[in-house]
């Protein structure tokens, strides 16, 4: 490395930053379901601050408007990852309020008045609105927990009708699970998706439309699209109540029509392309199309990890590219020539943009991060491909440490660290994320990794992981490090791995059956699957079937693959984070582990949360976690608090110390 004159020399890892983990604490304000309402824009906004709360909030003019006041949190637990938990109609919200599950509805037009309920207390649980203006009622999927838990007994899902006089009414049900009612223009037609265990909704869903009749009651229920090997979603009528949707028929998910034909209906590609219109269904509420008039469509897809903004032709096929500025574009809203989303960059944080087709004006509403850290320090990260595994290619973010300040001293490595996102069916995406650069400002090289079976890429690579969930995803993750020591980027002796949830399964799974990572952090991960299995939630409860293989031939492979029964094998330090209250991951998933490695002598640390679920939201808890995990590295790698040419920091960084157990008291 070439040493600026303009910088000082400082060890890699213990550089001072402008980032502290409370400044990534404070902009840990995620933005979530944009909807349009006229002229209007809504959206929900986390607050760290008030305990990880949402709130609704609508930009009408130049004011903004808290639509739910605390103690109101707007999410829902359908799935348990919810989404999908707000409806903004004719100045009207509908909500879900977390604390009770009950449904609210309020009006801007007096925000004096505190919602009122909707729905009686009870066990059920709310998502994916519809408005029916002609019944006056909501169309809504539901999730009834009565009963729940006793024994192999699951909650119900259904397709329901509630009455704006509170009244429900069951009108689909027979599935496992279903999304995305989606009622015609007219009000005579209602599409719904379906699936049934033991698939995930991006292994394979069913498309359905039904009449309405005018009492409201569904006939004449069809299956239009999709089925057992094929993923649709989202399905949105077009103004002219044609039904669209997004099909991977092709090998990726593009975007598709009913069209109607001499003989009824058939399916009708609009545009076929290797690139992504859709996303796993995880949660409720998204969306990546909507309609300018009716033969425009206005989409964002996904292109070798990087989201594109166009508009589609529906008579020719063609895209026509929208310029902006944006590289990670969700939650798409169009009505008519206005479109909202979240849009974010490598030095851009995920923002609220409003955009006028017509003027070109694009005016940024809502930050997640309200003060933006200074440009010259930001790590911009490299987008790169790198062989692995089965002769295959996999995907990554690199982000090389960068400090306005500070460098490394000459001929220094920084240390690596590589990041396996959950899912596994998710994505890492290049949107300046505050929380990664607080490593990179301290002299850390980071590698999100999007391993085989992350979405964005095709089906295909998504089916990567079939059946090899503990080896594809961590090969593509020891691949990526050593490609960077190879290339001579990065310290081959301080490589450490991290992740959250199927993430935690993969950092296991790396630092257990190879020798490349030196210390790694499992964020309320999976270190058992026969546990996993036995504890988890309806949604998940045979994701294993796709990701190991189905019962009983899964039985030796979870052995084999589960670090609980190989924690022999690890000898490396780990550190451990786990919400108390995780339903999804629950925590003896990561007490069994930290029990194994405190037996067998092995450097480890666990951090509990109470009131945390399966990802934190509480400021004080991203504080804890951050500067426990980066006190660790420091500790287990013996990264010195000095730096090697005397004129960097001679003061360690102000962390909050954590018990480290079996840690010589020379490390």
């Amino acid at each position: 490395m070439t040493v600026s004159n303009s910088k000082q020399s400082a060890t890699c890892g213990a550089w001072p930053s402008p980032i502290s983990a409370a400044i990534v604490a404070a902009g840990a304000a995620p933005l979530s379901q944009v909807a349009l309402d006229g002229a209007d824009v809504c959206w929900l906004a986390g607050r760290a601050s008030e305990g990880g709360r949402t709130t609704l909030l609508r930009q009408r003019g130049a004011d903004v408007v808290e639509l739910t006041p605390a103690p109101f949190n707007v999410r829902t637990r359908v799935h348990e990852y919810g989404g999908g938990a707000l409806l903004v109609a004719d100045g009207v919200a509908y909500f879900s309020n977390f604390a009770d599950n009950r449904l609210y509805v309020t009006s801007d037009a007096d925000t004096s008045t505190a919602p009122v309920a909707l729905t009686a207390e009870g066990t059920r649980r709310y998502a994916d609105f519809v408005l029916d203006r002609a019944r006056q009622r909501l169309i809504s999927v539901c999730e009834d927990h009565a009963g729940a838990g006793a024994g192999a007994s699951y909650p119900v899902n259904t397709i329901d009708a509630v009455g704006l006089d509170g009244v429900q009414t069951v009108l689909v049900a027979g599935s496992d699970f279903y999304a995305a009612p989606r009622l015609s223009p007219d009000g005579s037609q209602l599409a719904w998706l379906s699936w049934n265990h033991p698939r995930m909704p991006w292994q394979g869903t069913e498309l359905w439309l039904a009449d309405v009749d005018a009492a409201g009651s569904l006939a004449n229920a069809r299956l239009v699209a999709g089925g057992v090997d094929e993923s649709v979603c989202q399905p949105e009528w077009s103004p002219a109540g044609v039904l669209h949707f997004v099909l991977d028929r092709s090998g990726w998910w593009n975007l598709y029509r009913l069209a109607a034909t001499g003989a009824g209906v058939a399916v009708q590609p609009l545009c076929q392309r290797a690139a992504e219109f859709g996303m796993p269904h995880w949660s409720f509420g998204d969306s990546t199309y909507g309609f300018r008039s009716d033969e425009e469509i206005i989409c964002t897809y996904i292109e070798n990890g990087i989201s594109r903004l166009a508009q589609l032709s529906c008579a020719t096929g063609k895209l026509q590219p929208i310029a902006n500025p944006y590289q990670e574009i969700r939650h798409l809203r169009v009505a008519g020539s206005v479109v909202a989303f979240l849009g974010g960059a490598p030095t851009i944080p995920v923002e609220l943009a409003r955009m006028d087709l017509y003027t070109g004006e694009h005016e940024v509403l809502a930050r997640s991060i309200r003060e933006l850290p200074d440009e010259a320090g930001l790590s911009v990260p490299e987008n790169i491909s790198y062989p692995t595994s089965g002769n295959r290619m996999a995907h990554a973010f690199y982000y090389p440490p960068r400090n306005a300040q500070y460098q490394a001293a000459p001929a220094a490595k920084p240390p690596l660290m590589v990041i396996s996102h959950g899912g596994p069916t998710s994505m890492a995406t290049n949107t300046l994320k505050l929380a990664t650069q607080y490593w990179t400002s301290r002299g850390f090289a980071v590698l999100d990794v999007n391993y085989g079976g992350s979405s964005g890429f095709g089906r295909a690579y998504r089916d990567a992981l079939k059946g090899q969930w503990g080896v594809v995803d961590v090969d593509d993750c020891v691949a990526g490090a050593r490609y960077l020591v190879q290339r001579g980027t990065v310290d081959a002796d301080r490589l450490v791995i991290r992740g959250g949830s199927a993430g935690g399964l993969t950092t296991l799974c790396a630092l257990t059956f190879h020798d490349l990572f030196k210390a790694g952090a499992s964020y309320y991960g999976v270190s058992d699957l026969k546990g996993l299995d036995q504890d988890s939630h309806k949604f998940e409860s045979h994701y294993n079937d796709y990701l190991i293989a189905p019962q009983p031939e899964a039985e030796t492979l979870y052995l084999l693959r589960s670090p609980i029964n190989h924690a022999d094998q690890l000898k490396r330090p780990m550190i451990f984070f786990q919400g108390l209250d995780d339903k999804v991951v629950p925590p003896p998933q990561s007490e069994v582990m930290v029990n194994a490695l405190r037996t067998a002598g092995v450097p480890v640390a666990y951090l509990t949360l109470e009131g945390e679920g399966h990802g934190f939201r509480k400021a004080d808890s991203i504080v804890r976690t951050l500067e426990a995990e980066l006190y660790f590295y420091r500790r287990v790698l013996n990264i010195e608090w000095s730096d090697t040419s005397g004129s960097g920091p001679s003061a360690p960084e102000p962390l909050a110390r954590i018990a480290i157990d079996n840690l010589p008291e020379t490390a």
